[in-house]
C-alpha cells in the first residue's frame, strides 16, 4: 500500500486493537507517547503503536481513516497457529504460507500450503510418483478421519491451481480460498501431530 505524502498535519492517535506479529496475542495498541499520528487528506492517518504484551513490546505501523477503519498493519496480523510437536521443517513451512497469506500474495500461499502437504508426507514416509499417491499411502500409516483424507486431496488441487496456469479446478486463487486451505492445513497438522500429546497431558492429570 502506498501513501503520499501531501499536505499533511498531525491528529488521530486511534487504539488499534489486533494479534500481535511478535507474540501472536490479541490486544489494545495504544499510540506511542509523545509520538503523533500523521493525517494525510482527505482522511488517512498513519501512525506507530506497541505491543501491550509486556514482553514482547512489538513496534507496529498501522494505516487507518478517519472513520477508525484499520486499512493495513506492518508487520501484518498473522492467522494464529500453534506449532507444538509439530516438527520443524513442516512449521518452517506453513509459516512462509501464513507469512504470504498475511502479505495478499495468496497463489505463493497456495504453493507453500502444498508444500506443507509434501513436507508432511515427507516426514511420514508415504510412497508415490506424484503427491496425489503420496497421499493416497498416507493412509497407512496416519489416523485421520476420512473427511480430512479428502481436504488432503483438495488442498493438493488448490496448489495445483496456484502452480499451474492450465490447471482451472477452482475459479480462483484468493483471500476465501486461502483462508480455508490454511485452517484445514491447520486441522490436519493438529490430527497428525498434537491430538496424541493433548490427550496424553488429560490422562495425566487423572488420579492414580
Amino acid at each position: 500500500m502506498l501513501v503520499k505524502l501531501a499536505n499533511v498535519s498531525t491528529g488521530g492517535n486511534l487504539r488499534v486493537s489486533i494479534r500481535c506479529p511478535g507474540c501472536g496475542n490479541v490486544g489494545t495498541f495504544e499510540p506511542l507517547q509523545n509520538v503523533t499520528d500523521i493525517h494525510v487528506p482527505p482522511g488517512v492517518f498513519l501512525g506507530q503503536r506497541m505491543c501491550p504484551n509486556p514482553a514482547c513490546k512489538t513496534h507496529v505501523f498501522c494505516v487507518y481513516t478517519s472513520t477508525g477503519e484499520l486499512l493495513r498493519t506492518y508487520p501484518p496480523e498473522r492467522i494464529d497457529f500453534d506449532p507444538k510437536g509439530i516438527p520443524a521443517p513442516i512449521v518452517k513451512t506453513f509459516m512462509e504460507a501464513l507469512t504470504c497469506r498475511a502479505e495478499g500474495l495468496h497463489v505463493a500461499a497456495a504453493i507453500m500450503i502444498r508444500r506443507t502437504l509434501e513436507e508432511l508426507c515427507e516426514e511420514k514416509k508415504a510412497t508415490g510418483n506424484t503427491l496425489k499417491d503420496r497421499i493416497s499411502s498416507l493412509q497407512a500409516t496416519v489416523v485421520l478421519p476420512k473427511e480430512l483424507f479428502v481436504a488432503l486431496d483438495d488442498l493438493r488441487l488448490l496448489g495445483n491451481d496456484a502452480a499451474h496456469i492450465e490447471a482451472k479446478t477452482y475459479n480462483s486463487i484468493g483471500s476465501d480460498e486461502v483462508d480455508i486451505g490454511i485452517e484445514l492445513t491447520k486441522e490436519v497438522l493438529k490430527a497428525v501431530y498434537q491430538l496424541d500429546d493433548l490427550l496424553a497431558r488429560l490422562r495425566a492429570l487423572k488420579k492414580s
